[in-house]
């Protein structure tokens, strides 16, 4: 198994990419910190896992929060005694936000989004010096290379924000042994949930993707065990995009 012995904190596991991020791992032989503010939706995640023979735990987080996430850490620590994988799953989306020049929404989006992935790194990254090395993976989005007319530009700044923190922290602690990756899913069923099949605003949307189709869970799951397992050894500061070639065009 690619993640045997590893123990792996995911944000968002509860739900959508971030729940099949942390199947997968655990399929993978990792064990898995759920961690959400949704605790029944976590709870479901780690009974999924359990019934398969995998091995989790829940734990609350509002990423934005710094005492949760120094309380977070810890309990996994404490449980498991190390901490070998953080994928930075969570955040908003701003396609809901009307009001594109809201200072309440780009607080906001910038609080989850990219602050979020600050603390995790500050928190998660001296726990992995003290082993000798570890895996981040933080999740950005296309928006975070391209802009968009229909969301808020908090959005984009946000998940901007993650590229090049990411790349910053690759150069500073590569040397301690500790790989930092983005990701960047593209056009994907959440972002859909707003259009009916047939909408023509949906499928023009999905039509804008060269490959034809929206992308899958799995897709961007399969892309974060690269990166977090050791195939990735030699790869650092980089941004794997999962878009069916959406920013190719």
């Amino acid at each position: 198994m690619r993640l045997s012995g590893k123990v792996a904190l995911i944000t968002g596991a509860a739900h959508g990419m971030g729940a099949e991020e942390a199947r997968l791992f655990a399929r993978e032989g990792a064990k898995v910190a759920i961690a959400d503010i949704r605790e029944d939706d976590a709870r479901k995640v780690e009974a999924e896992i359990a019934e398969a023979g995998g091995e989790a735990m829940v734990v609350l987080l509002d990423v934005s929060k710094e005492d949760q996430w120094e309380i977070a850490v810890s309990a996994v620590m404490a449980k498991y005694g190390k901490l070998d994988i953080l994928v930075n799953n969570a955040g908003i989306s701003g396609s809901g936000e009307t009001d594109h020049r809201s200072t309440e929404a780009w607080d906001r989006l910038m609080d989850i989004n990219a602050k979020g992935v600050f603390l995790g790194m500050k928190h998660a990254i001296p726990e992995m010096e003290k082993a000798g090395g570890g895996a981040i993976v933080n999740i950005s989005s296309i928006s975070g290379i391209v802009g968009q007319e229909a969301v808020h530009p908090g959005y984009n700044a946000s998940k901007g924000a993650v590229r090049l923190v990411t790349k910053a922290a690759a150069v500073q602690h590569a040397e301690s042994g500790i790989r930092i990756n983005s990701v960047h899913p593209g056009i994907m069923p959440p972002m859909l949930t707003s259009f009916k099949r047939g909408d023509a605003n949906r499928e023009a949307l999905v039509e804008a993707v060269p490959m034809g189709r929206e992308g899958q869970p799995i897709e961007v799951a399969n892309a974060v065990l690269f990166l977090a397992s050791d195939e990735a050894s030699y790869i650092t500061g980089t941004e794997l995009v999962v878009d069916g070639g959406f920013t190719a065009k």
